[in-house]
């Protein structure tokens, strides 16, 4: 895990900031003062700072100077107003990698933290820890993602947030004959009406007050490549049009150039609500939603995969156990109950978190009950009252299949005349209940 400090005395973006790192697997760091970050950096080998130019105790450019002549192997990226970039552009010749503008665009500021190589390794490596599961709905998913693949289509993926949309996406990608290219997605919500031309369409020297050098929009990264618009229901009305011109076209100009770039892109998007209705309240352009919709691909809700709940929970401990160098190896039964009477209104994101959280906090090789948050502890109180009879009658009998098993040295066939059950049937309640 890559440790980052943030320099930032603006406490709201700051925390913006390090959440979004979090969510992204850094492990990050935060103060308010140059000082303080400086002696953050003696004690924890860090590899990243994001340092703000105006600072309550000192200036930006001086702390980027300590940090260069004490620890010049780190990436320094600086953060600024518009105001303030030519100061950037000399924190640049101080030994700063780049500098962003304020409001931080998170994907922007992502795409400076990881070099091409590692992009393009994080992708094969996602791709190929797919958890494909049992379920067949995510099945069909699956099948129709690899069929779409290596196709020219635009693809709307559709589901609940935390399903794993843009996890779908780079899959896709991943089954095109472009995976080799860059595959850029972008968070729609978190760009504004006045930023969105220079974001998605790049900006050349002098076009605005703060376009001190040439920069290429996010649709000319991915020329080549995937473009991928997460939380496409954000995009403002305006925004659509500006973007759905391009897309028609199939060509984009940088704000203020005159030469047109010819456009190569495929394109996936995504949403969390059902954007028919947006288009049928005209919020939503019906001409961008078509273009966009070519094929649909809708991700089911984790609570309508309970058959994958096992096989996700042994790949998030597995990888879990790599980032924290631990060796748990399972869940209790207790667990294991809990967890299926669990709701996940989170889904997949939302276990991958409560799994990390009870690798990291388990000291022994199982995760007890005592690791798990206090809202799952919470709503399994509630359902003590309608409790599952159908659940405890399974959890008992595996139970005592396993302690049959542990009795005769894990003989079978002699597990299943203690458990008065023919071989078959032991092998298939193996089978059920994972125990093969």
């Amino acid at each position: 895990m890559e440790k980052i400090l943030i320099i930032e005395d603006d406490f709201a973006l700051r925390s913006i900031l390090e959440k979004f790192l979090q969510k992204k697997n850094f492990e990050v760091y935060a103060t308010e003062k140059g000082k303080q970050g400086i002696e953050l950096l003696s004690v924890h080998p860090i590899k990243y700072v994001l340092l703000d130019l105006r600072l309550p105790d000192s200036n930006g450019i001086d702390i980027l100077q300590q940090i260069k002549k004490a620890y010049p192997q780190i990436v320094v990226i600086m953060m600024t107003f518009y105001d303030d970039v030519r100061s950037a552009v000399a924190a640049i010749k101080s030994g700063a990698k780049d500098y962003l503008t304020k409001p931080i665009n998170p994907e922007e500021l992502l795409s400076l933290l990881k070099s091409p190589v590692q992009e393009k390794k994080d992708q094969e490596t996602k791709s190929e820890n797919f958890v494909k599961g049992k379920n067949t709905q995510f099945k069909s998913v699956l099948e129709h993602a690899a069929l779409v693949g290596p196709t020219m289509l635009s693809v709307l993926i559709t589901g609940e947030s935390g399903t794993g949309k843009e996890e779908l996406a780079k899959y896709i990608h991943s089954k095109s004959d472009r995976k080799q290219a860059a595959f850029v997605a972008v968070d729609c919500g978190s760009i504004s009406e006045e930023l969105f031309p220079s974001e998605f369409f790049g900006h050349v020297k002098g076009a605005f007050t703060g376009a001190v050098t040439d920069k290429a929009g996010l649709l000319e990264t991915a020329n080549g490549g995937t473009l991928f618009l997460d939380e496409l229901g954000n995009l403002t009305y305006e925004n659509q049009i500006k973007l759905l011109r391009v897309l028609q076209e199939k060509k984009v100009k940088r704000v203020g150039a005159n030469k047109e770039i010819t456009l190569n892109v495929r394109l996936l998007a995504a949403t969390n609500e059902e954007i028919i209705s947006s288009v049928q309240k005209e919020k939503f352009r019906e001409d961008l939603y078509h273009r966009l919709n070519e094929f649909k691909i809708h991700i089911p809700a984790l609570r309508e995969r309970a058959e994958d709940l096992h096989e996700l929970v042994k790949h998030f401990i597995s990888k879990s156990n790599q980032e924290f160098n631990k060796n748990v190896k399972g869940i209790s039964l207790e667990v294991e109950r809990i967890l299926a009477a669990y709701s996940f209104p989170g889904n997949i994101r939302e276990l991958k978190n409560i799994i990390r959280r009870a690798v990291l906090l388990t000291r022994g090789e199982m995760i007890e009950s005592d690791a798990l948050p206090a809202e799952i502890m919470h709503q399994n109180a509630e359902r003590i009252n309608t409790i599952d009879l159908k659940l405890l009658q399974e959890q008992q009998e595996k139970e005592s299949i396993i302690k049959a098993l542990k009795q005769t040295g894990n003989n079978k066939s002699e597990a299943a005349r203690l458990l008065n059950i023919d071989r078959k049937t032991l092998y298939n309640k193996l089978k059920i209940y994972h125990l093969e």
